[in-house]
Parts: C-alpha cells; structure tokens; sequence
C-alpha cells in the first residue's frame, strides 16, 4: 500500500475520532499522520516519500515565486509609457520527457504571466512557448531549465 494512501486514511481516521471533517481539521490530520508517519519512517521505508514531499513543496513554491516575479515584470511593461516589447515564439529543447513531466510544465510556463505553452513536438523533445518579451531567448530557455524544469525532475525522479 502506498504511503500517501496511508496518510490519507490517517487524515480520515483521525477526522472519524474527532467528528469533524471540515477541510482544516482533515489538513491537521494529514500533517499529523505525516508526522507519525516520519517517526517511524525506518520501519514502515518512508524515507523518500518524505524528501519527495519536500521535493514538490520547493517546486510549488518555485510556482508561487515566479508567479509574483513574473506578474511584477508584465505589470512593468504594460505600465511604461514607451512598451519596447518584442514578443515570439521560441522552442525550447525539454530534458524531461514522461508525458507527466511535460504537461506539468507546460502547464506552469502558461500559468505563469508573460508566457504560454504553445505546442509540443511530435518527438515529445521540444515546447513551444510564446512569450511577451522575447527579446533573449537564451535567457528564457535558461530561466525555464534552471527553474521549472530541474524541480520538476528533482521531484519526480
């Protein structure tokens, strides 16, 4: 059995013995379980459903980082008075290449303000992202592959 279906079923369990399911006591419980879970990680083998738990904390909170500092940067452009604003299309050459993996981040480029995912080729091996400002592409592709990508794969590999 799964540790995340065990910890769910903790979550429900410790609702059950409350009597309350509203979402916050149900999030309680699943922090709680979490941490029952981790005190006896070595003997139930744990141990990587703990760091992949933190794994994908720090790509949400990439998300949420990027999302602040990318929605600063397209109010910027759209409130100067002289928009020197040179969008495109670019391809970008993906390292990761579950089907998963691709739409994740297909999915946080175009959630993120200032560009969209546009197309994935054929040989699932380059996305197609539009930006606002395409002006460096180089920089865009390196941004992506610094930042999504590689929390991506640190997550889910």
């Amino acid at each position: 059995m799964s540790l995340f279906l065990v910890n769910v079923l903790l979550a429900l369990a410790w609702a059950a013995v409350t009597g309350s399911f509203t979402f916050l006591n149900l999030a309680f419980g699943f922090v709680l379980a979490m941490a029952t879970l981790s005190l006896i990680r070595e003997q139930v083998g744990s141990v990587g459903y703990f760091s992949r738990a933190r794994r994908i904390i720090s790509l949400f909170l990439l998300f949420i980082y990027e999302l602040i500092l990318s929605a600063m940067r397209v109010a910027i452009l759209v409130l100067s008075p002289k928009m020197n604003l040179k969008p495109g299309i670019f391809a970008y050459p993906l390292k990761v290449d579950r089907d998963f993996e691709i739409t994740l981040l297909a999915n946080l480029i175009t959630l993120t303000p200032g560009t969209l995912s546009v197309d994935v080729s054929d040989d699932r091996r380059t996305l197609y992202v539009h930006a606002i400002d395409a002006s460096d592409p180089e920089q865009a592709r390196r941004d992506i592959a610094e930042g999504f990508e590689r929390k991506i794969m640190e997550a889910f590999r």
